[in-house]
């Protein structure tokens, strides 16, 4: 049985051209690329084409857990949308006006070792960073 897919949003007060260019540049996706304050991400490469590589580095800031998050672009529409896949699972960015501010939603595949609530919470969570930090600059 497949698993439904879970969707995290937020709405942004920033045009879409402001909030296309902090989400996808890897001099912004360092800043705002984590979920606890307790952790951050040092490194970030985007190869923002179709069959491009996207990586961030993601760790604790004392150091005692990180790991790489590595995607491949399989659709992109500049500006709009991307899906990109990663380990088998798929994630789905949209970008939409909404009278003058920016919604973000991101559309993505449950993997099945932590419960839905947890990714849910965590994925939302980086979200909610990416919107303070654009909010902010």
């Amino acid at each position: 049985m497949e698993q439904t897919k879970i969707t995290v949003q937020a709405l942004i007060n920033a045009d879409k051209s402001k909030v296309w260019e902090y989400y996808t540049s890897p001099k912004h996706i360092i800043n705002w690329n984590f979920a606890d304050p307790s952790w951050h991400c040092p490194d970030a490469k985007n190869d923002m084409t179709v069959s491009g590589r996207y990586m961030a580095r993601m760790e604790a800031k004392d150091g005692s857990f990180g790991f790489d998050f590595e995607a491949i672009y399989t659709e992109i529409s500049q500006g709009e949308n991307f899906t990109y896949e990663f380990g088998g699972r798929y994630a789905t960015v949209v970008f939409a006006d909404y009278n003058g501010q920016t919604e973000v939603n991101v559309i993505f595949d449950p993997e099945t070792e932590n419960p839905v609530d947890l990714q849910r919470n965590g994925w939302q969570a980086i979200l909610n960073n990416f919107k303070s930090y654009v909010e902010a600059n």
